[in-house]
C-alpha cells in the first residue's frame, strides 16, 4: 500500500488534519510576523485589527466594529477612545441620523495600515520566491476558494 500524496483523497481524515494543521501553523507564523512589524508602531494588535476593518469597509458604528472584532461594545468603545486620543480615528455623527455615530479613520490611521500591510506583503513575497508563478497563482486561487467557502454569511 502506497501513501503518496496522489493516493490521498479529500475523504481521508489525515489529509484534512494535515490541511488544518498547516493552516494553523501558517496563521500563527504570519500573525507573529505581523506583530513584529507592528512593534515598530505605536498601536496595539487590537487597534490594528480595528483599523483594518475600517480601512476595508469604511466608516462604521461601534456596534458594527464590535461585531466584526467579536468584542463587547464596551471593550470596543475603550479601544476607539485610545485610537481617537492617538489621532488614528474620529467619531463623526451620521449626516442622515444625528443619533448615529460612526468611527472614521484619519490620515495617520491610513498611513499606518498601508505601511504595515505593505511590509506584510513584502514578507510574504519573500517567502514565495521559491514558488513558480503557476504555483503562486494556484495557491491564490485555492485560498480564495477556501475563503469563499468558509467565510460567514
Amino acid at each position: 500500500m502506497t501513501n503518496s500524496k496522489e493516493d490521498q483523497s479529500i475523504g481521508d481524515l489525515q489529509v484534512v488534519a494535515d490541511i488544518e494543521k498547516d493552516l494553523r501553523y501558517i496563521s500563527s507564523i504570519i500573525k507573529q510576523k505581523g506583530r513584529e512589524i507592528l512593534s515598530q508602531y505605536t498601536i496595539t494588535p487590537p487597534q490594528f485589527v480595528a483599523l483594518q476593518w475600517l480601512f476595508e469597509y469604511g466608516d462604521m458604528t461601534i456596534g458594527d466594529l464590535s461585531n466584526k472584532m467579536y468584542l463587547a461594545c464596551s471593550t470596543t468603545t475603550d479601544l476607539v477612545d485610545r485610537m481617537e486620543k492617538n489621532q488614528l480615528v474620529e467619531r463623526v455623527k451620521d449626516e442622515n441620523d444625528r443619533r448615529v455615530v460612526r468611527i472614521h479613520m484619519l490620515k495617520e490611521g491610513e498611513r499606518i495600515i498601508e505601511e504595515v500591510i505593505n511590509k506584510r506583503q513584502n514578507y510574504l513575497q519573500s517567502v514565495l520566491t521559491d514558488f513558480s508563478e503557476k504555483e503562486v497563482l494556484l495557491l491564490k486561487d485555492n485560498l480564495a476558494k477556501l475563503h469563499q467557502e468558509i467565510k460567514p454569511e
